[in-house]
């Protein structure tokens, strides 16, 4: 079934402007969501705002926002005061500039979404989609929607475009705020270190080849329930002892089979694995060295 559009668009560089449409990316319909019900007859509960003063139920033509500027005091806002704030929506994705691919940290990265061609712009969107591929940069763009000013990223996905929505420089914290223990790596550990990391590479990701097992169980649970059948609740099972010495835990790990396995239909482009726990001996000795 065809994905349905969410909204239309127009990617501007230079004179160029490309007529787009807009889809989700993700699936939100594979996710397991609960309701809260009342224990008693079953019932679904009613959400209600409750007025901390009076400790009255407050409908919503009564409800207005507020900006707390200090502990417990607020300045009170209108609709029409708030409407006012909004970036007005153009519709038009403003490409700013073209970088690197790599000079984008993923830390950056927020909600994504597919960009398809719509009419009349069949023949700019793959030049576009093109030239980014062979230069290997991205745009940066602007993008006002839904009252708010987006800063987004156009890069090629495939055949197609993926406009990423991207978090602005003030919504992501600095990795200097986190504390960072000094410690020095010696060349033996290093070298296991990469002999459990080649042990364990692929050259390709496959998203297919994991699953939620957590969300799976939850699905099998509640697919017992609603037949009218039960489920055991079983404790997760403990871990084993934990190994202090890095270099002990590093070479009880090589030789070791990974802990997710990718289905089989992607085995046979995986890296050729290494021989049995004698070929780790050999390994593991020549890093003693």
């Amino acid at each position: 079934m065809s994905a349905r559009a969410l909204g239309n668009a127009n990617i501007s560089f230079g004179l160029v402007s490309i007529p787009v449409k807009l889809y989700t990316a993700s699936n939100t319909s594979s996710a397991i969501s609960f309701n809260l019900m009342h224990r008693k007859c079953g019932s679904r509960l009613k959400q209600q705002y409750i007025c901390s003063k009076e400790e009255t139920i407050v409908s919503r033509d009564e409800m207005v926002k507020g900006y707390e500027f200090n502990k417990d005091q607020y300045v009170l806002f209108t609709d029409e005061e708030l409407k006012a704030f909004e970036e007005q929506a153009t519709q038009t994705i403003d490409v700013t500039e073209f970088v690197p691919m790599d000079k984008v940290d993923p830390v950056y990265y927020d909600k994504p979404y597919y960009l398809g061609p719509d009419k009349g712009g069949a023949k700019p969107y793959r030049l576009l989609a093109e030239v980014m591929k062979e230069t290997g940069r991205v745009a940066l763009a602007k993008y006002a929607a839904r009252g708010k000013q987006y800063l987004v990223m156009l890069r090629p996905s495939g055949e197609g475009l993926v406009m990423q929505q991207l978090l602005y420089a003030d919504e992501v914290r600095s990795f200097s705020e986190v504390p960072l223990d000094r410690a020095d790596v010696k060349d033996g550990e290093l070298k296991l270190a990469r002999l459990l990391v080649e042990e364990s590479s692929s050259d390709v990701f496959r998203p297919e080849a994991y699953e939620d097992e957590v969300r799976k169980r939850v699905q099998e649970a509640l697919d017992r329930k609603v037949q009218g059948g039960q489920f055991s609740v079983t404790a997760a099972p403990k871990k084993g002892g934990e190994i202090v010495d890095l270099m002990e835990a590093l070479r009880a790990s090589l030789g070791k089979p990974r802990k997710t396995a990718p289905k089989a239909v992607a085995s046979a482009e995986r890296k050729p694995p290494r021989s049995a726990p004698r070929a780790a001996e050999k390994r593991t000795a020549s890093a003693r060295k």
